[in-house]
């Protein structure tokens, strides 16, 4: 029983990476089929999805195709009750499903003034009162889920479930424009940065080249170190 994950480019896809981590981090048998998100050739990649258009795409093991990480997540979640990809409780797992819903669904200048890359650190940037208002809005529900669950450290709610999955490239985000955050949303990100996870698919980003190079800023551009 093997899902088929279809994702675009590992280095700028945030979507894509929230896709693959939610089967590997939960350790439901997948394989990768590479779309071509940068090339040009994603609509006739995904032909024989039809009507699903964007990455990722997930494949079901019965050919059952689901576009969209939320109905993806709520999909694995349901055929997999005991891997443990929402939290066991049910006032955190509403929650958490909430905090989900949010991020597929806002922080519209985070995404669009900081798109995902996986390369650097850019030093300098200028976050708009936009982004401010996005950041300040996510440690405002990071401070809630963690209320909830009486958690300080470590992840939202006691242990790694969909909200991180999500919030990882929100984290990369943060890190890769070294963004105005208190400390602990600072060691929450380098956290999520940190699982040996994101660091291999980090290593496989680094393989592809770009010429021109996507997302480009005039700023210092600094090693990605955590």
């Amino acid at each position: 029983m093997t899902y088929t994950l279809y994702i675009g480019d590992r280095m700028y896809s945030s979507w894509s990476l929230r896709g693959w981590l939610m089967l590997e981090k939960f350790s439901l048998p997948h394989q990768v089929q590479l779309v071509g998100l940068y090339s040009g050739t994603m609509a006739q990649d995904l032909a024989d999805l039809a009507p699903a258009r964007l990455v990722p795409t997930l494949q079901l093991p019965d050919g059952t195709v689901v576009g969209e990480t939320l109905a993806m997540g709520e999909t694995l979640a349901e055929r997999h009750p005991d891997a443990g990809l929402w939290p066991a409780d049910a006032t955190l797992r509403a929650t958490a499903r909430w905090l989900c819903a949010e991020m597929t669904s806002g922080f519209a200048a985070l995404r669009g003034d900081c798109p995902m890359q996986l390369s650097h650190i850019w030093r300098g940037f200028q976050p708009s009162d936009a982004v401010r208002a996005d950041l300040a809005r996510i440690e405002t529900l990071f401070a809630h889920a963690r209320t909830l669950s009486g958690q300080t450290t470590g992840p939202l709610f006691g242990s790694y479930s969909l909200a991180e999955v999500f919030y990882t490239p929100v984290a990369a985000r943060i890190v890769g424009y070294d963004l105005p955050v208190s400390a602990e949303t600072r060691a929450y990100c380098t956290e999520l940065l940190r699982d040996p996870a994101v660091l291999a698919w980090q290593t496989a980003a680094q393989t592809v080249t770009y010429d021109p190079e996507p997302y480009l800023q005039d700023l210092e551009r600094t090693p990605w170190q955590l």
